[in-house]
């Protein structure tokens, strides 16, 4: 089987099937497809599957005209019917894991896609699980669940493995066709032909490991490091605040040393599909051994906490004006998790939204790439623009994602007063209505 599929690979004879066609399948397919191997793309949303067969791009970091082109040539489509998994030699899952409502681990995108999987997967196949999760989700879920529902044997009539998916939306350097990736399978010869399937389409080296489990744990490494150090600056930024010192000033200073230190930064919390999750995964998992994660817990404590400790801060700024929170009118800037993008999954923004309308306060928001979205199963709709006039109309301004196209001298000028959680306003730090978080 491997020498087949290794010729199959060298001879682009492979069919590639993405399952979840979402910030990550959509890229991965789009990138199989620009390879030269014939790609099929599977979602359960009926909307995304229409699009994508449009020609019609919704996602950040896919090239409109790579899609349609894709698509027109015949090289892309997607489909709702999981029976097509018949007609594919590789597929990659991507589909979401999100913690539950008691933050634990919801695999029940993995399961299902597994079991979808299962019941028309056929000999020589290639399967591997992109989405984050716990170590262990590859060999303990996926492979039974495979097995099972296909009758056949993981090793000898198809091949199992697990590879970190690596999204940066709006990252302008590295994106899904030049990022290291990490492959992990079961066996030496599945480790080697699916390693040997993305070095024939990504640009980023292909760094390959001994099990599912080191490559499942390694993507959990990777964004708890970032926790525990948004964390440590966090902390260090509420102590800043009490000791009258400039967190961002410490910052700057300690990032002139040039070995033994990597700059993080605070912010009114943790957003995006990885970063406030994997550990709670990692965690989750660590107490099957009897081990608690003290550290790790520790961080998230904090991190978590940071769109109250804001909602604190503006209580602080309205005092200075005299005004009740009750009665306070508040603009907050930027739903998305992180600047310049059109993704809102998990953003802080949200929570601080939400506290604040819980003290009484009338709060609108403008996000330039997020007109509308949906929290906690409700709509929500910002305003459309921001000009002197309106700002004038609030009591305090929030700056809660550092969008690029926001003129910040226009803001700074036409507000009453500004509590900026991303340092975006550092140039204008100095007048009496800017207060950096």
């Amino acid at each position: 089987m491997k020498e087949l599929l290794l010729n199959k690979i060298a001879n682009k004879e492979i069919v590639v099937g993405v399952v979840g066609l979402g910030y990550v399948g959509l890229p991965l397919a789009v990138e199989k497809a620009k390879a030269g191997f014939q790609t099929i793309g599977f979602d359960v949303q009926n909307e995304k599957v229409d699009m994508v067969n449009a020609g019609k791009n919704y996602i950040g970091d896919v090239v409109d005209d790579d899609l349609s082109d894709l698509v027109k040539n015949g090289m892309l489509s997607a489909t709702t019917d999981f029976s097509f998994i018949k007609d594919v030699d590789f597929v990659a899952i991507c589909v979401p894991t999100p913690l539950d409502t008691h933050q634990q681990p919801d695999i029940s995108y993995v399961k299902a896609s597994s079991e979808a999987i299962s019941k028309h997967l056929r000999k020589g196949t290639m399967v591997v699980l992109e989405s984050s999760t716990y170590p262990g989700t590859t060999e303990e879920l996926v492979r039974p669940i495979l097995e099972e529902g296909s009758g056949l044997i993981c090793g000898t009539d198809f091949y199992l493995g697990f590879s970190p998916e690596r999204v940066d939306p709006g990252n302008a350097v590295y994106h899904t066709k030049n990022t290291p990736k990490v492959v992990g399978a079961i066996g030496k010869d599945a480790t080697e032909v699916i390693a040997a399937m993305y070095r024939a389409v990504l640009d980023g080296d292909i760094h390959e490991v001994s099990s599912p489990a080191v490559a499942e744990m390694e993507k959990i490494l990777e964004n708890t490091y970032r926790n525990i150090n948004i964390g440590l600056v966090n902390e260090i930024c509420m102590l800043c605040e009490k000791m009258g010192i400039s967190a961002w000033e410490v910052i700057d200073a300690a990032k002139t040393k040039p070995f033994g230190y990597q700059a993080f930064y605070p912010g009114p919390g943790l957003g995006g599909h990885c970063i406030p999750l994997d550990p709670y995964y990692l965690t989750w998992k660590a107490r099957e051994y009897g081990f608690h994660t003290s550290m790790i817990e520790n961080s998230m404590i904090i991190n978590d906490k940071m769109p109250e400790y804001c909602v604190e801060r503006c209580y602080k700024v309205l005092n200075k004006q005299k005004k009740a929170m009750s009665e306070a009118k508040i603009l907050v800037l930027g739903v998305a998790y992180k600047n310049d993008i059109d993704d809102y999954r998990e953003s802080p923004a949200l929570k601080v939204i939400e506290l604040l309308k819980a003290e009484d306060a009338d709060v609108d928001f403008y996000d330039p790439y997020i007109p509308t979205y949906r929290y906690k199963g409700e709509s929500y709709t910002g305003i459309k623009g921001i000009d002197p006039e309106v700002l004038q109309g609030y009591d305090l301004v929030v700056i809660t994602t550092a969008h690029k196209s926001y003129d910040l001298e226009m803001i700074q000028k036409n507000s009453k007063a500004i509590f900026d959680t991303r340092n975006a306003m550092k140039d204008y730090f100095a007048y009496d209505n800017v207060e950096l978080l």
